[in-house]
């Protein structure tokens, strides 16, 4: 069994982790709805990708 020859100190510790935060979902403003959507994600409220119409358009009830 491998075992470490001496102890990770804690800035070496601290530097493996720093990779390891959490970052936020990015949002972009949609050109032609003006909804927030997600970058390469389907609008869901017009249901278009990319100027195509993928998906039908949610109806307000």
């Amino acid at each position: 069994m491998a075992v470490p020859r001496k102890k990770v100190s804690r800035m070496k510790r601290g530097q493996r982790r720093s990779h390891d935060a959490l970052s936020a979902p990015a949002y972009v403003e949609d050109k032609e709805s003006g909804e927030r959507r997600r970058p390469h994600h389907i609008d869901l409220k017009s249901g278009k990708y990319r100027g195509r119409q993928i998906l039908e358009p949610k109806t307000e009830v």
